[in-house]
């Protein structure tokens, strides 16, 4: 493994927020070195062992060798002229794919130059340290780690905690905590450990860490085609082969009705009437696609998750940190009995303290601007009690005085230990309280219960609009909780969810995803945890957090760098925004095609039959006018189309209907109308210049 430094974390720009930080610097669609290497692999890839595993432009690329072979054998202007733009038209679309894979080459030489080779000290079986090269050790090696140090490879802390820095990683300056026994105990092979001592076991084999995959996945070396696309591309294929033998028979055809059309023709025919558009950008498509995750530091395993995140149906989200701030706040205070809010607001300070929690800490402020309680000395007799999992409850014991808070039902059964009774109006507030989607806090000084503390979790603002542009495309949203019924249902509804599911367990997630698929639904998830790992399995789209364990990373099918699980949103737009690009431009792709029909064949026999002149609506200036006029156009819209298929197309939360028509209307009308300008313009610039 290799030392990573800190990447250029202004690269994304201001008023980027979900711009690339540490793994990637975000390119211009036009910069000069990816623009000049594209020239140069566009030359490359004319390779016919990189060509075939593109029919439609393998048929072009044949095609012009073909007219070449004819120039050459029976030169002209024309024959010339219409084998370079075959040519062009080949390598345009060699130079959209460059483009796109350009844009990922240069990110991971970025990471290259970042890395330097480390050592490490390796645990011996009996407890001696040794120092081997951080590309020997494998799975089930023990390092330890030290302030300092840089952690050799991906792993688990097994012992300790350390504050690490993964900016190299993540792009964020602020380290992190990593400690062993709990969802934060894996550690990332290029991170450097700040304080403290740690000893890891490796989990990664030497060129399999996380930052191997990341520069094989920015570069698309170890790209996959996805499903949709292989589908598509065998459709193209298909018609391609439909086209030839159609325009084979031409030539019999004429030859019977006493006139011969040329091969060079037929060939830019051909290459006019197969689906050259969408083949030539296909590839680059989806390169593009997976390059927009990255761009939002998310790593996908695989284009298939991608593809499928555009399919996803049903979302599950977390409530805490995705649909709430991740704090739950003290909004108010509800005395009981004869007591006020003042007495309450100063035992729940008292109580609250030495809480470092925000909860614990929002109780403190709230009690002051509710009742300006500020500083208090307690004197040297004083004792906090710490919140544990089995009392429920902390507090503060002072002088005579016994202050608890916790859960409603264990400070009620602590003040019957007491000796005391319960407000008749307690639980009501209670029931009220959790009812309204907040938690309730009993507060209770020694057998007298005080009063409820209200803690709100605060909705993200924005996040109901995001759920209804969700539901307007079709998307069913689940929130995952373990809050009770009450509190839960109160929160749905507040953000505006379609479904929730109260007290969850990787149990009852794991039910819930297989229902919604049998249902022929595909399911998204986030999660961090290793209980969350069969889960992320089982999800059609399972985006671990980077924070997360081996496990949950190792389970899921992208990783998220930032650790955001709001996060899933976007990737499902991202997703949903590759879809919709591929299906735009082949619409175009086919229109375009139906409209050089119409340029192409009456000219071919006009001569021959008059009447097709009232077929030529373009009134192109003669048969190899509109001949070349059809092939130039149709490689100058690959290179039209460049921008549009890196960027992709926008994606609107709209209906299946919606974003149907909407494609329909421009890229299917547009297709049909922009090649008879296109077509004519060339027409006219030809004849202007006598250049067939």
């Amino acid at each position: 493994m290799q030392d990573v430094h800190v990447l250029d974390k202004s690269a994304a720009g201001p008023g980027a927020p979900d711009g690339p930080r540490g793994v990637v610097n975000r390119r211009s669609l036009f910069d000069r070195q990816i623009l000049r290497q594209a020239a140069v692999d566009s030359v490359r890839k004319l390779d016919p062992r990189v060509q075939i595993k593109n029919p439609v432009m393998f048929v072009v690329l044949i095609g012009t060798v073909v007219t070449l072979i004819e120039s050459i054998a029976h030169p002209s202007v024309f024959t010339w002229l219409v084998t370079v733009w075959l040519a062009l038209t080949v390598l345009f679309a060699n130079f959209a794919e460059a483009m796109a894979e350009g844009r990922g080459k240069a990110q991971a030489d970025t990471l290259r130059r970042t890395r330097t080779e480390t050592d490490a000290r390796r645990l011996a079986a009996d407890g001696t340290e040794e120092r081997v090269a951080a590309g020997d050790l494998t799975t089930g090696d023990v390092v330890v780690c030290e302030a300092g140090d840089v952690i050799p490879s991906d792993g688990e802390i097994v012992e300790g905690a350390a504050s690490v820095d993964e900016s190299a990683i993540t792009g964020e300056s602020a380290p992190t905590i990593r400690e062993s026994g709990g969802d934060r105990s894996a550690v990332t092979g290029g991170t450097r450990v700040l304080s403290d001592r740690i000893v890891v076991r490796i989990t990664a084999e030497p060129g399999q860490t996380f930052l191997d995959r990341m520069i094989h996945l920015v570069e698309g070396a170890k790209r996959q085609k996805t499903p949709n696309e292989i589908a598509l591309a065998i459709l193209l294929a298909a018609l391609t082969i439909i086209f030839i033998p159609v325009v084979v028979t031409l030539q019999p055809m004429a030859g019977f009705f006493g006139t011969q059309v040329s091969v060079v023709i037929l060939v830019a025919l051909l290459v006019c009437l197969i689906p050259t558009t969408i083949g030539a950008l296909l590839s680059a498509i989806g390169i593009a696609g997976m390059d927009r995750l990255v761009q939002r530091n998310v790593l996908a395993m695989s284009g298939r998750a991608v593809e499928a995140a555009g399919d996803v149906q049903t979302l599950l989200l977390d409530k805490t940190g995705t649909i709430t701030l991740g704090n739950r706040m003290a909004s108010a205070f509800h005395p009981v009995g004869d007591h006020n809010e003042a007495d309450l607001a100063e035992a729940a300070q008292l109580a609250s303290l030495a809480d470092e929690t925000p909860e614990g800490r929002s109780i403190v402020v709230l009690a002051k601007e509710r009742c300006g309680l500020r500083e208090r000395d307690l004197g040297p007799s004083h004792t906090f009690v710490p919140f544990t999992a089995t009392t429920r409850m902390s507090g503060l014991d002072i002088a005579d005085r016994c202050i608890r808070k916790g859960a409603a039902d264990a400070v009620k059964r602590w003040v019957g230990e007491q000796g005391g009774t319960l407000p008749s109006e307690l639980d009501p507030i209670v029931e009220r309280v959790a009812k309204a989607g907040a938690t309730p806090l009993v507060v209770a000084d020694g057998p007298e219960v005080l009063g409820v503390i209200e803690l709100k979790d605060v909705v993200k603002q924005g996040i109901a609009e995001r759920f209804a542009e969700l539901r307007a495309i079709g998307i069913r949203t689940v929130m995952i909780t373990g809050d009770n019924p009450l509190t839960a249902a109160a929160i749905a509804q507040e953000a505006g969810v379609d479904d929730y599911l109260a007290e969850a367990t990787p149990d009852r997630k794991m039910e819930l995803i297989k229902a919604e698929q049998e249902g022929g639904k595909l399911v998204a998830m986030t999660g961090d945890g290793t209980n969350d790992a069969p889960a992320l399995a089982q999800a059609d789209v399972g985006v671990a957090m980077n924070t997360g364990t081996t496990a949950a990373k190792e389970a899921g099918n992208m990783v998220d760098l930032d650790s955001n699980p709001t996060k899933l949103i976007e990737v499902v737009e991202i997703g949903k925004q590759l879809l919709i690009t591929r299906g735009a431009l082949t619409t175009f792709s086919i229109a375009n095609d139906i409209a050089k029909y119409f340029a192409i064949i009456p000219a071919l026999f006009l001569t021959t039959f008059p009447q097709l002149h009232a077929y030529n609506v373009m009134g192109l200036h003669s048969p190899t006018s509109a001949v070349l006029s059809a092939v130039i156009f149709n490689a100058l819209v690959i290179v039209a189309l460049i921008p549009l298929a890196l960027r992709g197309v926008r994606f609107r939360a709209t209906g299946a209907t919606a974003i149907l028509r909407r494609n329909v209307l421009i890229y299917g009308v547009g297709g049909l109308i922009v090649p008879f300008i296109g077509i004519k313009v060339v027409d006219l610039i030809l004849t202007a210049l006598h250049a067939y």
